[in-house]
């Protein structure tokens, strides 16, 4: 019975290690992922994490383009790394490093349609769950709006090394109490 109790402890224990916050961000509030929005003072001041999700809103006269630094100081779409068009896009920050993104439309990025945001977090987390965004109703234009935390899942880096240590010291205890 001890064993059992034991085991259950270490369960939880690791994976109360392993979650996290993960923040949904609306790019641009209220105003969304439009030509008249600022950008640059939506992202300034925020804290972007590995796990974090972007929410992109947008009229069918817009798009989503994942570019390089090279592409985004040029507007340049022709090589991106991912073009979305549906209004409603959702990416998740699985990885730490600057993300760059921009209108698919030229004219509106080089009218300042374009985010650039810095990702910080663990880069050695291999696995990242995002929940789903949903649509916010809020209706101010409050630039550090942001749906309220939701709990994700991150499993790698350190974390897997204190679960794998635990992993084998339960065995030992099972190995030496027969």
């Amino acid at each position: 019975m001890a064993k059992l109790i034991l085991l259950c402890f270490l369960a939880v224990f690791c994976f109360s290690l392993t979650i996290s916050d993960a923040t949904t961000y609306i790019v641009g509030d209220t105003s969304g992922w439009d030509i008249s929005t600022d950008l640059d003072s939506w992202a300034s001041g925020k804290r972007f994490d590995v796990g974090d999700v972007l929410l992109f809103q947008y009229s069918s006269y817009h798009s989503v383009n994942e570019v390089t630094k090279q592409s985004f100081e040029s507007c340049n779409t022709t090589d991106a790394l991912g073009t979305f068009s549906n209004g409603n896009t959702t990416i998740t920050l699985s990885n730490a490093g600057d993300r760059y993104f921009v209108c698919g439309n030229q004219l509106h990025c080089l009218g300042g349609m374009k985010l650039q945001v810095n990702v910080e977090g663990d880069q050695t987390s291999s696995t990242v769950v995002a929940p789903q965004a949903q649509p916010s109703s809020k209706s101010n234009n409050n630039p550090s709006t942001v749906i309220p935390t939701s709990r994700g899942c991150t499993i790698g880096g350190t974390e897997s090394l204190v679960i794998a240590f635990l992993c084998l010291t339960v065995k030992k205890l099972f190995l030496y109490q027969k």
